[in-house]
C-alpha cells in the first residue's frame, strides 16, 4: 500500500461519494477504463512498471490530465485493486459451512493467481472499495448459524485469507530453503554440507508445493474451526 495514502479522499472515490469535476472538457475516459489500463500494467510487467505517467500514455493523455481521474498513484492503486479482485464468490449453492469456506479460498486463490501482485498489495490497514468488502462479507456468511462469535468468525476468515496470502507468497523465488526452483539443489547441497548444524532439514526428502502446502494448511485451520464449533454445539 503506498504510505501517503489519504484514506478519506479514497474511500471518496471508491464508494462513489466524490462529486465530478465540471471543469475543462468532457472527459475521454471513465474511471474503469484507467484502472482496467493498469491492471494489464501489473499483470505484464509487475507493480513496479504502474506509475501516473506510464498510464496516461497508455491511454494516450499527458500525467496532468490523468489527475481529472486519480489525484495520484496511492489512488490508481486503489482502484486497480477494486478493479482487479473481481466479483466475491456466491456460496449460497455450497452446503456446509466448512465446504463455503473451502470454495471461498479456492476463488481467493485463482483471482490471486491471475493477479499475482495482488496478495502484497492488499495487506495492510487501507481502505477497501465495496466490490472487495463483499469477499469478506460473503466469507462471513458461511460461518452464520455456526456458535462462533461475530469476532471469532472474523478472526476466523482472516485467517484463511492470511494462509492463502502466506502459500501465495511462498511460491515466489528466494523465500523458502527447500524450493523447488533454481535455487533447490543449491540449497539441498548447502543442507546436505551443513547437516550437523541442520540435520532435520538435511534429511528431509519432500519437497512441498505451494498447493500442496497451502491444501495442507487450510484443511488443518478448517479442523481447528471445526473442533471449535462442536465443542459448542449442544449436544441433542
Amino acid at each position: 500500500m503506498p504510505v501517503n495514502e489519504d484514506r478519506k479522499a479514497v474511500a471518496e472515490l471508491l464508494w462513489g461519494l466524490r462529486k465530478p469535476s465540471s471543469r475543462g472538457p468532457r472527459a475521454a475516459f471513465d474511471l474503469d477504463q484507467v484502472a482496467d489500463t493498469a491492471v494489464k500494467v501489473a499483470d505484464a510487467e509487475g507493480l513496479e512498471a504502474v506509475s501516473m505517467q506510464r498510464i496516461a500514455a497508455e491511454l494516450g493523455f499527458t500525467k496532468m490530465a490523468l489527475y481529472r481521474y486519480v489525484k495520484d498513484k496511492a489512488e490508481l492503486i486503489a482502484v486497480m485493486i477494486e478493479a482487479a479482485v473481481g466479483e466475491a464468490p456466491e456460496l449460497g449453492g455450497v452446503t456446509g459451512w466448512r465446504a463455503k469456506l473451502e470454495e471461498y479460498a479456492r476463488e481467493l486463490s485463482a483471482a490471486w493467481r491471475l493477479h499475482p501482485w495482488l496478495p502484497s498489495i492488499t495487506a495492510g490497514d487501507r481502505v477497501m472499495g465495496p466490490r472487495e468488502t463483499a469477499w469478506p462479507e460473503s466469507a462471513l456468511g458461511a460461518l452464520a448459524g455456526t456458535p462462533l462469535t461475530g469476532r471469532e468468525r472474523l478472526e476466523a476468515i482472516m485467517l484463511v485469507s492470511n494462509h492463502i496470502r502466506a502459500t501465495h507468497a511462498a511460491a515466489g523465488p528466494g523465500t523458502q530453503v527447500w524450493t523447488a526452483g533454481e535455487a533447490g539443489p543449491v540449497m539441498r547441497d548447502l543442507l546436505l554440507r551443513n547437516a550437523d548444524r541442520f540435520p532435520l532439514l538435511a534429511t528431509t526428502q519432500a519437497v512441498p508445493s505451494p498447493a500442496t502446502t497451502r491444501e495442507f494448511g487450510l484443511n488443518a485451520i478448517l479442523d481447528g474451526l471445526e473442533h471449535a464449533i462442536a465443542q459448542r454445539t449442544p449436544e441433542r
